[in-house]
C-alpha cells in the first residue's frame, strides 16, 4: 500500500438546514482510503453513510474541510468517480442495454466514434453476464439484470474510484450473491478503489478489505479494522468478525 492515500477526508462538517432546526451529520471527519482498497461503510440509519458517498462523489457541498483527491480538491462531479445508487431505476428507459452502456462511452471522449463505444459496451456487457440482453430495454430486464447494466456503464467510462451505495439491498439471495462476486473481481481487474456502503455486517465482511462503522453521533468513526476473514477464509475467522462488529454497532 503507497504512504500517500488516493482519498483523503479532511476535517469535513456537513449541516443540512432543515425547517425548524439544523442537522449536523458531520463535524470535523476525517478518513484516509488508499489506491485499490475496497472499503465497506457500516451504520445504521441516519449516521451518514450516504451523504458521505454524495460528499465524495461531489454531489453534496460540505460546510468546512475538503474531500482531497489525488492530491487535489474534489467538489464536483467527475468521471474518474462514479456512483452507483440502491434504485434500479438509472438507465436511460428510451434506450437499449448496449446503447445505456455506450453512450457515456462516446460522451466523454473514451472513443471518436459510436461505432467503437458500441464495441467497448458489447465487451463490457459480455464481462457482466448481459450479452445476450443488450438489446433489450430496461423494463424487460429483472432487477438483478439493471444492477449489472449499471455496473458496465459505470465500468464503461474506467473510474478510478467507484461509490456503491447499497447498490444489492432491493435484491434477492442469489441475485445478490451473483453482484457480490462480481463487485470483488471488478474491482481486482480493474485495480478500482470501492468505497461500499451496507447495513448487512456479513455482506461487508464477504466484499470488504477494510470495513469502517460510523456512529450517530455527528459522524463519529467507532471502529476502522482490517478485514481478517478476507485474508483468513476460514469460519471461525467470519464468526469473529461478525461478533466483534455486532457488538460495536449496538
Amino acid at each position: 500500500m503507497s504512504a500517500e492515500p488516493l482519498i483523503r477526508i479532511k476535517n469535513v462538517t456537513k449541516i443540512f438546514d432543515l425547517t425548524d432546526d439544523v442537522c449536523e451529520v458531520f463535524d470535523g471527519f476525517n478518513i484516509d482510503i488508499h489506491k485499490n482498497q475496497f472499503v465497506c461503510i457500516l451504520g445504521h440509519s441516519g449516521c451518514g453513510k450516504s451523504t458521505l458517498l454524495r460528499i465524495i462523489a461531489g454531489f453534496e457541498e460540505v460546510n468546512e474541510g475538503a474531500v482531497i483527491i489525488d492530491n487535489k480538491v474534489h467538489d464536483k462531479p467527475g468521471k474518474d468517480v462514479i456512483m452507483l445508487f440502491q434504485s434500479f431505476e438509472q438507465l436511460l428507459p428510451w434506450k437499449t442495454v448496449i446503447k445505456n452502456v455506450a453512450y457515456p462511452i462516446f460522451a466523454v471522449g473514451k472513443v471518436k466514434s459510436k461505432k467503437e463505444a458500441v464495441e467497448c459496451a458489447s465487451d463490457i456487457l459480455d464481462e457482466v453476464g448481459l450479452s445476450d440482453f443488450k438489446d433489450c430495454y430496461p423494463h424487460q430486464l429483472s432487477g438483478g439484470m439493471k444492477q449489472r447494466a449499471a455496473v458496465a456503464r459505470a465500468l464503461a467510462l474506467k473510474p478510478s474510484i467507484l461509490l456503491m451505495d447499497e447498490p444489492f439491498a432491493s435484491l434477492d439471495e442469489k441475485n445478490r450473491r451473483e453482484m457480490q462476486e462480481l463487485t470483488k473481481n471488478i474491482c481486482s481487474k480493474y485495480n478500482m478503489t470501492i468505497i461500499f456502503v451496507t447495513h448487512s455486517i456479513e455482506e461487508a465482511i464477504t466484499l470488504a478489505d477494510r470495513i469502517i462503522v460510523i456512529g450517530s453521533d455527528s459522524g463519529n468513526i467507532k471502529c476502522d479494522i482490517e478485514n481478517r476473514y478476507n485474508i483468513n477464509k476460514d469460519i471461525e475467522t467470519k464468526k469473529e468478525m461478525i461478533s466483534v462488529l455486532t457488538n460495536i454497532m449496538i
